[in-house]
């Protein structure tokens, strides 16, 4: 394991001055009196509570980096010579028809209405954050335009500027809301579909009412925290005004800003920012069924759970409540987590690692497949970015994860695709998109393929950011293909656990996925000895 450095991380702005530190508290193994720093402690010695939290907010997304015993990367693909599975019906794999671009990548969840995606990925909550609200085409369009579904997620209505109450202290007109499905529902195209998530404020507000009255939203999401933390969403707010607004509807905003000392500090300009958080969910099986029930009562087609890195025992109560009530899709996310509004110790040290929590949800769901009891479909999420980190999440949940939940790795496209888009206005591109060439023709490799499937006249609609999503898909898609078809895996309900190798004992012991000298040995020995 690499060392940790609590005291000092790029998330925090901070850094050690001694090349020796401490491994345990990351403090330098020589502090000097009088260092002009930039260690955390140095740093919150005169900015306190701005330490908890990445910056600068709106601006970055951050990922906790904790080297973990045991990830994903202990694991590796298998290869074959032999066979095909998932074949169409009625095709016989054979060197020209088993080709890796005729491998389906499609998918689908739902306990009975299905949804559909053309590549087994979907976007991560993209909420009330400043990240998502001033990227919001760029993602929206990029997931539509795709085939996959996007996740709207917590305390949209509630931070809307424009938000209407009405007497009943419910949402009469949230207009961002109302732009976020508009703007997914003008490109979809059949795959895929836009969910909005709720916590305690979304409920209250009555956000499930207001999406489906007014949009029909067929789908809407239970939240019971992520892999970056479970102390419910927060954003920052750098108006006394705005700090106040959220206040009255209900948020807890902090420091608290009606109090005489804080409204002076932020005057003064040493406080500058105010947080917004929501509230800690209160979970208890008889209520997770009323509210299921309540949900489907309004017409929701079908009801999905997003957990966080909760331990064992709120894992079973996810899949087997979830199992009872018949939820369409499971979301079981994975420490460590960030999107970049999260307090970036919590990121780094709360939760369980995703490989062990996804390791645990396959046993736990088996246990139940075993009883004949039906588990929902399931998404694994917690840091994947590229077509293996699919691949082994697909095998190693299979047969009950359909789809992988990425946050900051289809977040990343859109904001590239918008800065190239900036970049060419000003005539300032860099030199690692420019030697592509000068302009969007050139430049995004997929662009003609946009172009063919929302029309000569709407591409210029198209946000390059969206773009950029549809280019990341793609290779998500081919890089898929090329996977399972060595594997011998032609459609995503081909793939297995056997699959998968354990480069370590303990990666075996913890997933029960074999060892690679134990992998298929058995078989190996029956040709041996034939």
């Amino acid at each position: 394991m690499n060392l940790q450095r609590p005291n000092s991380n790029d998330a925090t702005k901070t850094a050690n001055r001694s090349r020796s530190v401490v491994p345990m508290s990351g403090l330098c193994t020589r502090c000097i009196d009088g260092c002009t720093g930039n260690c955390e402690v140095f740093k919150a010695t005169f900015r306190g509570r701005e330490l908890i939290y990445p910056g600068p907010f709106g601006d970055v997304t951050a990922g906790g980096d904790k080297d973990y015993p045991v990830d994903y990367s202990h694991l590796n693909i298998q290869g074959y010579a032999l066979g095909a599975e998932g074949m169409p019906a009625g095709v016989v794999g054979d060197p020209d028809t088993a080709t890796f671009p005729s491998v389906s990548t499609e998918t689908e969840y739902g306990w009975d209405i299905k949804v559909k995606m053309k590549v087994p990925i979907f976007t991560g909550a993209l909420g009330s954050t400043e990240i998502a609200r001033k990227n919001w085409e760029h993602f929206a369009i990029g997931a539509a335009i795709s085939g996959v579904t996007l996740v709207c997620g917590e305390n949209v209505c509630g931070i809307d500027p424009e938000l209407e109450i009405n007497g009943n202290g419910k949402v009469a007109l949230s207009p961002d809301m109302d732009r976020r499905i508009e703007v997914y529902r003008r490109y979809h195209d059949g795959y895929g579909e836009i969910l909005v998530q709720m916590n305690v404020e979304d409920t209250r507000l009555g956000v499930a009412e207001y999406v489906r009255k007014k949009h029909g939203l067929e789908t809407i999401e239970l939240k019971w925290g992520q892999g970056a933390k479970c102390i419910g969403g927060e954003i920052k707010v750098n108006s006394l005004e705005r700090a106040l607004e959220l206040q009255k509807r209900g948020y807890v905003v902090t420091p608290d800003p009606s109090n005489p000392v804080y409204q002076a500090a932020f005057k003064d300009g040493a406080v500058k920012e105010f947080e917004r958080h929501s509230r800690l969910g209160f979970i208890d099986e008889e209520g997770f069924y009323a509210e299921v029930k309540r949900l489907r009562d309004l017409g929701f087609k079908r009801i999905t759970l997003k957990t966080g890195a909760y331990g064992l025992r709120e894992l079973a109560m996810a899949i087997k409540w979830g199992s009872k009530a018949k939820i369409d899709l499971l979301t079981i996310d994975g420490a460590p987590g960030g999107t970049g509004m999260s307090p970036w110790r919590m990121m780094e040290e709360w939760g369980m690692p995703s490989l062990y929590l996804h390791a645990a949800a396959y046993e736990f769901c088996q246990k139940l497949a075993d009883r004949g009891q039906r588990v929902p479909d399931i998404a694994f999420a917690g840091g994947y970015s590229s077509e293996d980190g699919v691949f082994k999440a697909l095998a190693l949940g299979a047969p009950f994860c359909r789809a992988v939940c990425m946050g900051r790795a289809l977040m990343i496209p859109g904001m590239v695709g918008k800065n190239i888009g900036n970049w060419l206005k000003e005539g300032k591109l860099p030199n690692t998109v420019s030697q592509f060439g000068s302009t969007v023709e050139e430049i995004f490799i997929n662009y003609e393929d946009v172009k063919n499937k929302v029309g000569a006249d709407e591409i210029k609609n198209i946000p390059l950011g969206a773009i950029g999503i549809y280019s990341y898909s793609e290779k998500i898609k081919v890089g898929l293909q090329q996977l399972m078809a060595g594997a011998r895996c032609f459609s995503v309900p081909a793939i297995t656990r056997h699959e998968l190798m354990s480069l370590t004992e303990e990666c075996a012991k913890v997933t029960g996925i074999p060892y690679l000298m134990d992998a298929y040995r058995e078989e190996a020995m029956q040709i041996l000895n034939s």
